[in-house]
């Protein structure tokens, strides 16, 4: 009896795509094997791209740097070249950071989120709630679709208790706030998108974030910011789902998930 194939979706925010093959991004891949990494933050510019696919020899990279030089921006590596790239959200704030990037493979579709902050004060909070509103309506057409599709990011919002370590102090801020925390309860709830990683791991402390100050790595004071939301057939194949918080490529570790094509 032949053993089903597994489909290996990772998902990173680098901080810095330089940074990150600084520190053994391409080692990671060599190593892990994903069949497609999704990258946010990478921070780049146009003129540097080529740089950056010349550096990640033997990988298909699809990049949307943002307008803004070194800030934000998406990027989709990938181990087989896609049927199908699309580098447009149709939104101005998701379009000019650099913020939503998806292929198609045959997995089906797989999207690199960076979803805004809003820990710079309320005017980018105000972005992030408006991102939220237009991610809300696009989830409902990706979900209504059909089709198998997994979101993969950077979703800048903890969801429960779980997955922050200090929630009592933390629900005033950016990322924890009970507006952020209700919405993605109703994209899971009312679109029936899987927080896959959540349905296969339920052990509290499995943080994908921490803060650079006070040693929070090494003491494992983090935050569970980093997503992969799948639809619910697609989810139903995954079988395995982990942080791979190891290797310090990022203030954030690679989440990975393993899915039966």
């Amino acid at each position: 009896m032949a053993h089903a194939k597994t489909f290996r979706v990772a998902t990173l925010n680098v901080n810095g795509i330089r940074s990150g093959l600084a520190k053994g991004l391409a080692d990671w891949l060599a190593k892990n094997k994903p069949d497609v990494l999704c990258l946010q933050e990478i921070k780049t510019q146009p003129k540097d791209l080529a740089q950056w696919s010349a550096a990640l020899d033997g990988w298909h990279c699809q990049w949307l740097p943002a307008a803004k030089p070194g800030y934000a921006g998406v990027g989709v590596v990938s181990r087989a070249q896609p049927a199908k790239t699309v580098a447009k959200f149709g939104d101005a704030v998701f379009d000019g950071e650099g913020r939503w990037l998806e292929i198609d493979c045959a997995l089906g579709k797989v999207v690199s989120l960076y979803l805004p902050s809003g820990t710079t004060g309320d005017v980018r909070q105000q972005v992030k709630y408006a991102a939220m509103d237009l991610l809300y309506k696009r989830l409902a057409k990706l979900a209504k679709a059909n089709k198998p599709a997994v979101v993969a990011g950077d979703y800048n919002i903890a969801h429960t208790k779980l997955d922050i370590k200090n929630w009592q102090s933390n629900q005033k801020k950016s990322g924890f706030l009970p507006e952020e925390r209700e919405w993605l309860t109703k994209v899971l709830d009312q679109l029936k998108w899987v927080d896959v990683f959540r349905a296969l791991e339920p052990r509290p402390e499995q943080y994908s974030w921490w803060s650079l100050r006070s040693g929070a790595r090494k003491r494992n004071v983090g935050w569970r910011i980093d997503y992969q939301l799948a639809t619910p057939a697609l989810a139903k194949k995954a079988t395995k789902a982990w942080i791979d918080a190891g290797p310090v490529l990022s203030d954030h570790a690679p989440v990975v998930v393993d899915y039966r094509l």
